[in-house]
């Protein structure tokens, strides 16, 4: 698939959503890729935007038959399994990338988060880490899972301190309702949400657990949602097994994150929800430390729609179809 010699067709199953608009809309803007299809039970019929083409109710063979060189399904977790295996059976060369939870538990699935690659580079560290992607793996790629939106936060801010965590880091976050999806619920329901913060799964928390087999560490994640529509924040604290002066955290971070272009270090103050809204970027910073140098507290803003989701999977069809990794992925 890493061949970017002509245009690539791209098929969406689960368009209804949000995170289904925000790719469509990006994929339009893309010269590389062109829009085949765009499967939604709820619009069947309606004009897909800026296309010639009709939203339509697909099953997974008919998804399948249509030969399209990428599949992106953006389904509700739990419901991917018949289309991968139909595009296995009639179309085994298409890449396809998933945007739920359902294969970033499994081996033979590349895990894509591009940023947390280098690691795969530094063997020293010793640690158990189960399929952390980077870019070449990404780029030999035909299965690539797309990383939870709080677990991408979470990863950024804990991986350059990786060899320095002492002990279990904490994560508190806050994410808007648009996290919670388009199905009613309470988690999305803008009157229960008004002058409200809600927590919720605080413990065992899908995104804790994918953060977890990732880095290789255990961690606890504290999830809440607010009345704001879109963008997370989350907030690492992290216990170190050594005192650290700032001066080496800053060398730490840009060391990781220097040459990253979606990577965004703030040194002076930190970042704020709606400095990555709207955005493909993830802000990383305000870094601060005990008195004692033994803690160590991160923040890490992405926007749920874009970095957790919709841009982060239109970076890794750049990769794994031999397009400029940063193609249509200009801030909104």
């Amino acid at each position: 698939m890493n061949n970017a010699t002509s245009v690539k067709t791209v098929g969406l199953v689960g368009a209804r959503g949000y995170v289904g608009k925000e790719l469509l809309e990006l994929i339009h803007g893309h010269k590389g890729f062109e829009i085949a299809f765009a499967s939604s039970r709820a619009l069947e019929g309606k004009p897909i935007d800026g296309t010639d083409l009709k939203f339509q109710n697909l099953n997974p063979t008919a998804v399948a038959k249509k030969k399209t060189d990428v599949v992106v399904l953006a389904l509700p977790n739990g419901l991917s399994a018949p289309f991968v295996e139909e595009i296995d059976k009639h179309n085994p060369n298409c890449l396809i990338v998933d945007l739920s939870g359902d294969h970033r538990f499994q081996d033979n699935w590349v895990y894509g988060l591009p940023e947390t690659g280098t690691l795969n580079q530094q063997p020293q560290l010793n640690l158990n880490v189960a399929s952390l992607g980077g870019r070449v793996r990404i780029k030999q790629a035909k299965r690539i899972a797309n990383p939870g939106c709080y677990a991408t936060a979470m990863q950024l801010a804990l991986f350059p301190m990786l060899q320095e965590i002492g002990g279990d880091p904490a994560c508190f976050g806050v994410s808007g309702y648009s996290g919670a999806g388009t199905s009613p619920s309470r988690k999305n329901d803008l009157m229960t949400l008004s002058g409200n913060i809600m927590p919720y799964a605080l413990k065992g928390h899908m995104h804790e657990k994918e953060v977890s087999r990732q880095l290789g560490i255990e961690l606890s994640f504290m999830p809440h949602v607010a009345q704001f529509f879109r963008g997370l924040s989350i907030t690492a604290n992290i216990p170190l097994n050594a005192p650290l002066t700032m001066t080496q955290v800053i060398a730490r971070y840009s060391a990781c994150y220097d040459k990253e272009p979606l990577i965004r270090l703030c040194f002076d103050e930190p970042p704020e929800l709606q400095s990555a809204v709207g955005t493909p970027f993830a802000n990383v910073g305000g870094f601060t430390l005990s008195e004692d140098g033994r803690t160590l507290v991160v923040v890490s803003v992405i926007d749920n729609l874009m970095k957790g989701a919709a841009s982060q999977a239109l970076q890794n069809m750049n990769l794994a179809c031999g397009f400029l990794e940063l193609s249509g992925l200009q801030a909104k």
